[in-house]
């Protein structure tokens, strides 16, 4: 397996726990099945992500900009953040427990993954892949380069919306639909009407065009129009992209700025006019020349006011592109650009998937991945920025200004092939542009395994590459065509994918919004102040503006008034795989971590519990051989009791379903067996039921103890390593162990033999039974001072057998079976359990709290009602599952039975008071 690397930006998020606690799990799984593992882990340079970051650091240090101090003394300042994050992110993943080889740790920008990136860069160049090109790209104008589409945020406008951009004293705009004429050349009191959303563009307009079919306005297909400031010709073309019911049904071309516009350019053979430069300002616009973009808007509506030709502006949604780095609104600006061609490689992706030479998990996805490969579009690769790889073109500049640009792998190897495409003496420079990041994300596969310089691993491909839904395209896509071109081989045999972690509600995790839980702060645990003094560190850093700070501080209000509380790794990690991480997004309770956190210390009282009696066994029995005493031997055993077979068969029964569950990827099914089993099943039934025994020397007790909890803490130690080490320890520890390292053994497998499933339909029964008495006695208030006696009426011989198990359970002092007059006294309740007639004696002083008011009795009673009706209602509705965390779903449930036993308990105190004519008069 590959980690995917986190990015240097700062220290590890949720996502990154989350990421690194599944393959985890998957890789302690597989090794203690014997299968031979490798996991991979390094740290990726995040070009954009970290010069930004850096950039806001050098700012709010010294007040100056990478310009300022220069390119050299910029990447040092980078190197040195990296260095520094590096230690602390290698730190915060060796804390999770994870079982990687440190020893083969990469960076993206290290010297075996620089030169897989330039031979890639050649080969692909060498292929016809590789070429240099005008087209429209995502410019960031704060950033001054051209961006990838994952670092596009389409945020949606309803209507108009102050929107606050980088570098502006006052907010621009947006969530206009602005409507004005253009007058034809022919005859000026005709015109035709357009809509735009950004009238500044009309500056770099070349054309009209409408629907052929469109019978409104056949008439002016081959006419011309005069655009009002530059005063050129418009053609009026026909063209089937138009959408006759989107404003006027007459849409203006502008294809220097728009991708739709520029396909209609190429099928009309149309002028590309840029008017925007890399800062946002008009170029190539007369009087709005050298105007910054927004001031523009204003000084164009204006004109076109003067002009007597704005025909008016109403409210209007929109999608507004966001650079998620700079928060500036991005434009699509005409800008020469390295480009690959992604479309053979993306239809071999596409086939490798289809025809199950790679497979994707869950399913659902492969639609994803068959829609982004059939509609893909020639991949940007370069990015104007000062950290990255360069790419490795060189410019030979003649003396007359004759530019020839040469692929190469150093400036050596360009001055050489100079040689051969001009005689003349020739200035060698590097271009400034670097790769983007995914270029050298995508040969991770193969870079790890040293290609190039080794071209057959016996590593590669993959076994799986596991990562998140929502860079299935932009990495894992990237990865499946570049490695499969390069190598001639599949990258990976399997893509597993998890969710988007969110909050609790739903919410996508922002520092701005104060719901990023770091999992240090679940680990350690954090104070209300804590949290509030990294966010107002966050802002001293220039890593969030004043205004976002104020609004995570509140929201840290809201959601953690009391801080998170402190849980420890084994709580966050179980957690984490208790939630189905195939969702699409997955709802995280930090509530949750602590009630985990419960489960850890159920555990170790109970390890506490069994290793105590395993010593006082030990002295009072020293001649017992508890070295050959193994499950084998159990079913032939003379000591082993009813409730031994029954949790010697649930044993096996939960080894079963989670082994089923992890072969599956299915960890929220295997964490809850884990927990069904070891939590209620063994300590709250089983171990209750062995202290009668121990106390009377059952030594075989003490033993299946020990051998559930040894094969629980190793079931466990994937998703709890730590505990369940520091217990497998503890009770490994004697002389018929080599080893006591939980995560070393085998992982353990069921026996079949053990399996009995008519006895646990009869344990189940018994255990029915004991929850029906526990009831009874908390509906009315019996307690051990009271000696709570019980009566049970049945013909079935097994719960007789077993009346001693009840008692332990259900905590009576005196349990009778079949009394005649049980049924007939008044001092008595009754449940039924299947034919069992239970009977709960309830003394008098509890009997004189049943008086009540009748009239106050029913209202009660219909407003529990309405409650527990509500709250089945919103639980069945069909988006339940998806937006409700675990937590949550347990505290409904408990909700549910404690209304369920409020209503019961007024159903019996209405039933006993009717019989006694207590209601009060």
């Amino acid at each position: 397996m590959l980690l995917p690397p986190p990015n240097i930006t700062g220290t590890l998020h949720l996502g990154h726990a989350f990421t690194a606690t599944i393959q985890d799990v998957i890789l302690k799984w597989n090794r203690m099945n014997g299968i031979d593992t490798l996991w991979i882990p390094g740290m990726d340079h995040a070009g954009i992500a970290t010069q930004v970051i850096v950039e806001k650091k050098i700012w709010a240090e010294r007040r100056r900009t990478r310009h300022d101090i220069g390119r050299d003394e910029f990447e040092r300042e980078v190197w040195k953040w990296k260095t520094e994050k590096s230690n602390v992110i290698g730190a915060q993943l060796r804390r999770l427990g994870v079982s990687i080889n440190w020893e083969r740790e990469f960076f993206t920008m290290d010297t075996q993954r620089a030169t897989a990136v330039i031979e890639a860069f050649l080969k692909l160049h060498e292929d016809v892949l590789i070429y240099e090109a005008d087209a429209l790209v995502n410019w960031s104008c704060g950033l001054q380069s051209a961006i990838s589409d994952i670092e596009v945020e389409h945020v949606e406008i309803s209507g108009p919306t102050q929107i606050n951009i980088p570098g502006r004293e006052k907010p621009a705009e947006f969530g206009h639909l602005t409507e004005f004429a253009y007058q034809l050349s022919d005859d000026r009191s005709r015109e035709a009407v357009v809509a735009t959303t950004r009238p500044e563009t009309m500056l770099g307009d070349v054309a009209l065009a409408v629907h052929p079919n469109d019978q409104r306005h056949t008439t002016l297909i081959g006419k011309h129009v005069v655009h009002p400031f530059r005063q050129t010709l418009l053609p009026i073309i026909a063209d089937e992209f138009v959408d006759m019911n989107f404003g006027t049904g007459i849409v203006k071309i502008t294809p220097g700025h728009d991708h739709d516009d520029f396909e209609v350019g190429k099928r009309h053979n149309l002028q590309v006019l840029s008017v925007l430069d890399e800062k946002g300002r008009m170029i190539n616009c007369g009087e709005f020349d050298h105007l910054d973009r927004f001031d523009a808007k204003e000084k164009v509506l204006s004109a076109l006011e003067s002009l007597g030709l704005l025909r008016g502006r109403r409210d209007h949604a929109m999608s507004l592109p966001i650079c998620t780095r700079s928060k500036d609104v991005v434009e699509l600006l005409m800008k020469p650009q390295w480009f690959i061609d992604c479309r053979k490689m993306a239809q071999i992706a596409l086939e490798n998937v289809q025809k199950g030479n790679i497979h994707i998990e869950p399913k659902r996805f492969e639609k994803t991945w068959e829609t982004w490969l059939e509609n893909i579009r020639p991949w940007c690769i370069s990015r104007q920025l000062w950290w990255g790889h360069r790419i490795p073109a060189y410019r030979a500049i003649e003396p007359n200004g004759t530019t020839h640009t040469l692929i190469a792998r150093n400036h050596e190897e360009a001055l050489s092939l100079t040689a051969k495409v001009t005689s003349e003496q020739c200035q060698i420079k590097q271009v400034d542009d670097v790769l983007d990041t995914w270029f050298s994300s995508a040969l991770l596969p193969l870079s790890v395994f040293d290609w190039p310089a080794e071209t057959s691993n016996s590593r590669y491909p993959l076994n799986v590459m596991e990562t998140g839904h929502d860079i299935l395209f932009f990495w894992v896509a990237r990865m499946a065509m570049l490695c499969t071109h390069l190598s001639g081989r599949i990258p990976f045999e399997k893509v597993l994918l998890h969710g988007v972690v969110c909050d609790a509600h739903g919410k996508k995790m922002s520092k701005s919004l104060g719901n990023v839980v770091a999992p240090e702060d679940i680990v350690e645990g954090r104070t209300l102040k804590d949290l509030e003094a990294a966010t107002s560190q966050a802002k001293n850093q220039g890593l969030l503006s004043t205004e976002d700070a104020q609004k995570a501080i509140k929201g840290q209000r809201k959601m953690f008034p009391d801080g998170i509380h402190q849980c420890g790794v084994d709580a966050l990690r179980f957690t984490l795989c208790s939630y189905n991480f195939k969702n699409h997004f997955v709802n995280f309770d930090v509530q949750e971590c602590k009630t985990n956190k419960f489960f850890g210390n159920k555990l170790w009282q109970a390890t506490k519990f069994t290793v105590k009696w395993r010593a006082v066994l030990a002295t009072q029995f020293p001649k017992t051989d508890r070295r050959h005493r193994s499950p084998v031997a159990w079913e032939h055993e003379q000591d082993v009791r009813v409730m031994d077979k029954w949790i010697l068969s649930r044993l096996n029964f939960m080894l079963a379903e989670v082994n089923e569950a992890l072969s599956g990827d299915n960890f929220h099914i295997a964490t809850a067996a884990l927990k069904n089993f070891l939590y209620y099943e063994f300590c709250d039934v089983y171990l209750e039921s062995t202290k009668r025994g121990l106390c009377e020397g059952n030594v075989m007790h003490a033993l299946i103890l020990e051998h559930c909890l040894l094969l629980g803490m190793r079931t466990l130690a994937p998703f709890m390593p730590y505990l369940s080490q520091h217990l497998y320890a503890h009770l490994a520890a004697d002389a018929s162990r080599s080893h006591a390292h939980a995560a070393v053994e085998y992982y353990p497998l069921p026996e079949n033999r053990y399996r009995d499933a008519a006895l646990e339909r009869r344990v189940g029964k018994l255990m029915d039974v004991v929850i029906a008495i526990r009831r009874l006695k908390k509906i009315f208030n019996v307690t051990a001072k009271h000696h709570p006696k019980v009566i049970i009426n049945t013909e079935d011989e097994f719960l007789r057998e077993n009346s001693n198990t009840i008692m332990d359970l259900s905590a009576c002092a005196c349990l009778e079976f079949n009394s005649p007059t049980g049924s007939s006294s008044g001092s008595y309740i009754s449940d039924k359990v299947d034919s069992a007639e239970i009977l709960l004696h309830v003394p008098e002083e509890l009997q004189r709290a049943l008086t009540v008011d009748a009239e106050k009795f029913e209202v009660k009673r219909a407003k529990l009602a309405k409650e527990l009706n509500k709250l089945r209602a919103s639980m069945s509705s069909p988006s339940y599952a998806e937006k409700v965390s675990p937590s949550s779903h347990e505290n409904n449930l408990r909700k549910i039975a404690q209304l369920e036993q409020k209503i019961m308990r007024l159903n019996y105190v209405q039933s006993l008071a009717e019989q006694r004519n207590c209601f009060a008069q």
